[in-house]
């Protein structure tokens, strides 16, 4: 009996001090896996360097405008200071060409067919073909090589299609949406915020309404998705390079009033990494004067400005280049926004 007893005894230990040892293994395990996930957090590997596989970059292709106002700028942001999350680098997406072909013109014609366009049109210019709308006087204009086009309506002319309110701002994208992509010109990125502006016909001219009730079209803006987390910016950052101005009409031919079309494809495929200007470097060429002003809203030459956001952002072209780069945006009272390129200046061409 005292041998089994024994026996009984060392099997209850060696199970105990193995249950202790199995829990001691998976403890450890925890406490050295937390270890190195905040030493990585505290430490972090840095990044690969750039890449810069496209060698010297094309400018910016900011709208030309007038000269920056002379302003005295006070940063005051959430931060307290400048953004501390600014990366070190960040990516240049290939924004590939639009070659011409024989078939152009006839691509043209589809189009525009399909936009309720059906007279034979006349040549603006070498690339340019405008088409009219039988028993309406709208107008679209379209470049056959690149695609972008225009369209508009004479109120002057016609006012039924304002003689029924305008839908609401959901349903006007989705009537502009449904007519792109009937058209085949609907891409996959343009997916981004959806803004609009109720607009009423005086004294000939469209000007802002207050509401829905009180005018007769509303303007949608339909903007390009985020790259990278990082929002896409226009050369004005209140309207998109795609948008249209929409009736309550009921005929199809009559809902679009104008709109315009300046979309160029970014090949999310081909991109490489390039260093970026530190928050502190991008706001020194921003005080001096070197950024694009996209809206000075209610400021004036000589006002003391306060800067509320310092962010990353791409900027969406309205015309032919070929990249989509990040820029820096500087936001602050009054409506006021303004754009400098993200790179290091070494990285641009002449």
């Amino acid at each position: 009996m005292t041998g089994l007893t024994q026996v009984a005894i060392n099997a209850r230990k060696g199970i105990r001090y193995g249950i202790f040892f199995i829990i001691f293994i998976i403890v450890g395990k925890f406490l050295l896996d937390s270890g190195v996930a905040i030493y990585k957090k505290v430490f972090p590997a840095p990044p690969p360097p750039p890449t810069v596989k496209f060698g010297k970059l094309t400018k910016v292709p900011f709208p030309s405008g007038s000269p920056s106002p002379k302003i005295n700028y006070v940063l005051e942001t959430p931060e307290g200071g400048l953004p501390a999350n600014i990366p070190g680098q960040a990516k240049v997406f290939f924004m590939p060409k639009i070659s011409a072909n024989l078939l152009s013109l006839d691509v043209a014609k589809n189009k525009a067919k399909v936009l309720e366009f059906t007279k034979d049109p006349i040549q603006v210019s070498d690339t340019v073909y405008r088409f009219g709308s039988s028993n309406f006087p709208s107008v679209l204009e379209i470049n056959i090589i690149t695609g972008v086009f225009s369209i508009s309506y004479d109120l002057i002319a016609d006012r039924s299609p304002i003689a029924t309110k305008p839908p609401i701002a959901e349903v006007a994208a989705s009537k502009f949406r449904s007519a792109l992509s009937t058209a085949g010109v609907l891409p996959d990125d343009l997916t981004g915020p959806v803004t609009h502006n109720f607009l009423k016909l005086s004294d000939g001219k469209l000007i802002s309404a207050l509401s829905l009730s009180e005018s007769d079209v509303i303007e949608v803006n339909l903007f390009r998705k985020q790259y990278d987390d990082l929002p896409s910016m226009t050369g004005n950052p209140n309207k998109a390079n795609v948008w249209a101005i929409v009736s309550g009409s009921s005929n199809k031919r009559q809902q679009l009033i104008a709109a315009e079309y300046h979309y160029f494809p970014v090949d999310e495929t081909q991109f490489s990494t390039y260093p970026l200007k530190t928050p502190t470097e991008a706001y020194a060429e921003f005080t001096a004067g070197n950024a694009f002003v996209a809206d000075i809203g209610l400021t004036k030459d000589g006002d003391t400005l306060k800067i509320r956001r310092v962010y990353l952002a791409y900027f969406d072209p309205d015309t032919i280049t070929d990249f989509f780069q990040p820029i820096y945006v500087f936001e602050g009272d009054n409506g006021f926004t303004a754009y400098l390129p993200a790179v290091k200046s070494d990285y641009y061409g002449e």
